[in-house]
């Protein structure tokens, strides 16, 4: 007899049991459905994924800087007559204290809060001083940097979105290093920005403003540097004729800001993995590539920034001591074959910082 026989009190279980056994093949397809989603493990995603988004929002950004087609007039350059004027941004990268704080403390001070912005990049995984004043509250998120690799052009194209998002009146971008130190007053170099990045007319007859970025060409030991990720890696978006070589540190008028943050093409090529790490300097080559190749006529192909090769040891240029620092020092820094004057120097050690103050309003601003 079965258990489950009409005479059985339990008779009624029968059919729920059966129902139960036909209906698991239908429970186990709706499983997924029901219960949640187990999660994803962690993935490791390329340290520049997470910027496109910054970028191409940055990219999107407003490309005239105000009074494009003129100069500042003297009082918009020295005052605030013009409520809306013309902007510097200052964008410091740095991976250690910015040592020489107070000396720029100093220089912004001769300047109108109207006439700059100051940003910072400091390499998250070292610990670094606030150094208050006018750096308080510009620091942006930031990312490890390493030498050989791609992550200084990262770097410095996030400075790059940060200040084409946060100000549109930001129309020069300067890129500075914690070892860089101003040869002139503020009004000095606000003034010099906007009076020699003025070309002729160009054929669309506009006037606009150029970069200053130093672009070359001729150097001997360029092809290493080209070959360094691979003999054919760059082709074709870059041939070895179109490769450029230039200092890292720049002043880039608005609209090749706003190029270089929403470019990817070349961009792809640079990122790659240096196999020759000791020719591999990405940051040195890629804007004055990108530039060159875009719109070489709107740079001036030299730096404002002065530095000094001779002597250099590990790809570092020479670096000024404290004994050094003199008045005469300015003067000879100061002292250029294509501009009236070098606005920036580097690279100086900590130590200079007390006689850099002692000249500072003698002889650095006192133009």
């Amino acid at each position: 007899m079965f258990p489950f026989s009409s005479s059985s009190s339990s008779s009624p279980l029968l059919p729920t049991l059966l129902l139960f056994l036909l209906s698991l093949p239908v429970l186990f397809l709706l499983a997924p459905r029901i219960l949640p989603p187990r999660p994803l493990p962690p993935i490791s995603l390329p340290d520049d994924l997470d910027d496109l988004a910054l970028f191409r929002r940055a990219a999107a950004a407003d490309t005239p800087p105000p009074h494009p087609h003129r100069r500042p007039s003297a009082k918009t350059r020295l005052g605030s007559t013009n409520p809306r004027p013309p902007k510097i941004a200052f964008l410091f990268l740095t991976n250690s204290d910015l040592h020489f704080a107070p000396l720029w403390q100093r220089f912004f001070a001769n300047g109108s809060t109207a006439l700059y912005n100051v940003y910072v990049h400091a390499d998250p995984t070292v610990s670094i001083s606030p150094p208050g004043g006018v750096f308080t509250g510009r620091f942006i998120p930031a990312k490890r940097t390493r030498r050989a690799s791609a992550s200084l052009i990262s770097a410095s194209r996030r400075l790059l979105a940060h200040a084409l998002l946060d100000d549109p009146h930001n129309a020069f971008f300067a890129l500075l290093s914690q070892h860089c130190v101003p040869l002139h007053s503020f009004a000095y170099l606000y003034n010099t920005i906007f009076h020699h990045s003025i070309p002729e007319l160009t054929r669309l007859r506009k006037l606009q403003h150029r970069s200053f970025i130093e672009i070359l060409s001729q150097q001997s030991f360029l092809w290493k540097r080209y070959v360094a990720r691979g003999k054919y890696v760059m082709l074709p978006e870059v041939r070895f004729d179109q490769f450029r070589i230039g200092s890292q540190f720049f002043i880039l008028a608005r609209r090749h800001a706003v190029l270089v943050v929403g470019e990817r093409r070349l961009w792809r090529k640079f990122q790659l993995p240096c196999l020759d790490t000791e020719s591999c300097y990405p940051e040195e080559h890629y804007f004055p590539t990108l530039l060159s190749m875009e719109d070489p006529d709107g740079c001036t192909k030299y730096t404002l920034t002065r530095v000094n090769w001779t002597g250099s040891t590990d790809g570092h240029p020479y670096m000024y001591r404290r004994p050094e620092v003199s008045p005469q020092l300015i003067y000879n820094l100061r002292q250029s074959n294509f501009s009236p004057s070098y606005l920036f120097a580097r690279k100086f050690s900590p130590d200079c910082l007390d006689p850099l103050l002692d000249i500072s309003d003698s002889v650095i601003f006192r133009d």
